[in-house]
């Protein structure tokens, strides 16, 4: 697809210096991008490369004021990221309208049913009573289970399998080799020694407008639901365990881990590699640092904790600075135990 300057500026609200005509056909990096290209500056960092970029449009910040003049026609937008990230979402969404119908071979059984403009991969499974709503995209060799609802406009990647009885709603994204619903850690300790399995008899829900990245896997509960609330993102390999709930734009960075029946509020913000144990409350507004460990409930909305056992940010942040100095610290110790012997013994 192609598209001028006038068009991309209609659609992200921006306005053009140079060629309104110029068009693009594809997107680069503004180091990299070639003629025909478009490309975004958003860092300062980079600025050097807007007057070098053979990229033939360029987003910039309305505020940037040039020191040289620049080839590529620009266009001017309050702030260049999110303008850029929009016109990557329109693009991506102008692909996916253009992606319809049912590839072969497919499974589909006979009690599902499917909404308008959708597409299906080869060698995609579809169980009973499966509905699927209207635009849905579902990439090869997936897997929907019996039972499965997904809303309007989601898109599921490849490989991904979706277990019995899941809700989905609209404008839902699961990247290749997600595992939704497959049973929560429950074993019940037996006289022997040994562990008999509680069935997993509830079911993973997630709400409209969230993403989950590659290979995450989140467990059904044992009884009601897992909840992944409205606009939540999920990166990849995460694992959430059975009744745990993530509360409406809460984001999780990747490898980290939450055990089951956890409730996590609003606008959390959890960093990479964190551990969360089960049966706490982690309030609205909290900031957790990657490769903490969590192993109580954060009461007060909006704290900032960091290492294992996590405490407070702040305090972290002191304890840190005092360990830096304890060299010296020492040193200055032994200098007033020195001068405290030689007063004594003058004593």
């Amino acid at each position: 697809m192609q598209f001028t300057a006038a068009q991309i500026a209609a659609i992200i609200k921006g306005k053009i210096e140079g060629d309104a005509n110029a068009a693009v056909a594809s997107f680069g990096k503004i180091e990299e991008a070639q003629n025909g290209q478009l490309s975004f500056l958003a860092n300062p960092k980079y600025e050097d490369y807007l007057y070098t970029t053979s990229a033939s449009i360029i987003i910039i910040n309305e505020s940037l004021e040039l020191k040289k003049p620049v080839a590529a026609t620009l266009i001017r937008v309050p702030d260049a990221y999110i303008a850029f990230a929009t016109l990557l979402e329109t693009y991506q969404q102008l692909e996916a309208q253009q992606l319809t119908g049912i590839q072969q071979p497919v499974y589909m059984d006979v009690s599902a049913k499917m909404g308008d403009q959708v597409f299906i991969g080869a060698f995609t499974y579809i169980g009973e009573k499966v509905i699927i709503g209207n635009g849905v995209k579902i990439y090869p060799n997936s897997y929907i289970g019996n039972h499965t609802i997904i809303g309007d406009n989601s898109v599921i990647h490849p490989g991904v399998k979706i277990y019995h009885n899941t809700v989905i709603g609209k404008n839902v994204a699961i990247h290749a080799g997600t595992v939704i619903g497959s049973d929560g850690f429950g074993f019940a300790p037996q006289a022997d020694g040994s562990y008999k399995k509680v069935p997993q008899m509830g079911n993973v829900v997630i709400e409209d407008n969230v993403e989950i990245g590659a290979n995450t896997t989140i467990d059904r509960a044992t009884i009601g639901s897992t909840v992944i609330k409205a606009g939540a993102k999920l990166d990849n390999l995460l694992q959430i365990a059975h009744n745990v709930e993530i509360g409406n734009n809460s984001v999780i960075a990747a490898q980290a881990g939450i055990s089951g029946s956890t409730k996590i509020g609003n606008n959390v913000m959890i960093g990479g590699q964190a551990g969360i144990v089960g049966h706490i409350q982690i309030a609205d507004g909290s900031k957790i640092n990657a490769q903490s460990g969590v192993s109580k409930s954060i009461k007060t909305p909006g704290a900032a904790v960091t290492g294992s056992p996590a405490y407070d940010y702040t305090s972290a942040l002191r304890s840190q600075a005092v360990a830096r100095n304890l060299p010296e610290m020492e040193q200055r110790i032994k200098a007033l135990e020195k001068i405290l012997q030689e007063l004594m013994a003058k004593v």
